[in-house]
């Protein structure tokens, strides 16, 4: 299917709010606020403070993580209607660790179109501001809050080379900090909270640099960390060694070896021989 956004087809709009300073939102998100029927609010009480605000007076429905999955129909109504509707979250850009992927999948299934307004979130100004490469990264959001389950994450990225993106809550902080030292070692971080507010602050360095900061818990952080480095001499390695470290990442016995192939530029059937003590 593809999508002509202005075809004249109703449309539900992801419209992104300010995440701390109020002149962060766009003329074009003022604009779909006034124009759309009815806006669908992770929680009306902020969103009714950000139209007054912009003395904007428009209908707002409850959607949030425990009734987004009733809304549906309520949005279709709008939607057949020949309404346009606009979706925010709290703050920031909605979906983004936040509700509203199953009001976009409903509309997506429906025919309808859906756009999506570019605007504040939370994770750019973090990596941006981060002094960690930017490029290639992995956004993954919030980690579980169970210990267990949390660390499990960890161990599944830690061997990505790739810049990780997460978000935690204040309380929280430290916990997750020890959880990454203990699992990905002492690698250089960094992190933001209150992004765009007054008390904006970034602390940059090595986790234990950071590990004893009296942080200030309020405000959500956003931790941007450095991917695990590139190894490119395995000189020091056995071949054994070699295909057994790609079987930790959770690779398969075939998919090591073919690696470890790669890595030294022989043949996959000279490491396999060796691997499995073939003469």
């Amino acid at each position: 299917m593809i999508q002509k956004s202005y075809d004249g087809k109703a449309t539900l709009f992801l419209i992104p709010t300010p995440i701390g300073n109020l002149e962060d939102i766009t003329l074009r998100a003022i604009h779909i606020l006034k124009e759309v029927e009815v806006i669908f609010s992770e929680d009306t009480r902020v969103t009714r403070q950000l139209i007054k605000h912009l003395n904007i007076d428009k209908k707002l429905i409850s959607s949030h993580l425990f009734n987004e999955n009733k809304n549906k129909d309520i949005l279709l109504s709008y939607l057949n209607s020949g309404m346009n509707v606009g979706l925010v979250s709290d703050r920031g850009t909605p979906i983004i660790s936040d509700p509203g992927f199953l009001l976009v999948k409903e509309a997506i299934d429906n025919n309808f179109n859906v756009v999506s307004l570019p605007g504040p979130t939370a994770l750019i100004p973090a990596l941006t501001v981060s002094g960690i490469n930017p490029s290639p990264f992995i956004f993954i959001g919030f980690l579980n809050n169970k210990k267990n389950q949390r660390k499990k994450e960890l161990e599944k990225y830690a061997q990505y080379e790739e810049t990780l993106i997460i978000y935690e809550a204040p309380h929280r902080i430290k916990e997750t900090l020890t959880d990454i030292i203990e699992i990905m070692g002492n690698r250089n971080i960094s992190i933001s909270r209150e992004i765009s507010k007054k008390y904006e602050e970034i602390y940059r360095g090595k986790i234990e640099e950071l590990f004893d900061t009296d942080f200030n818990i309020k405000g959500e952080f956003v931790v941007v960390i450095e991917g695990q480095k590139k190894v490119n001499n395995y000189s020091n390695l056995t071949v054994i060694e070699h295909v057994n470290l790609y079987l930790k990442e959770g690779k398969s016995s075939k998919e090591a070896i073919k690696l470890t192939a790669k890595d030294r530029n022989v043949n996959k059937t000279e490491i396999y021989n060796i691997y499995h003590n073939i003469k």
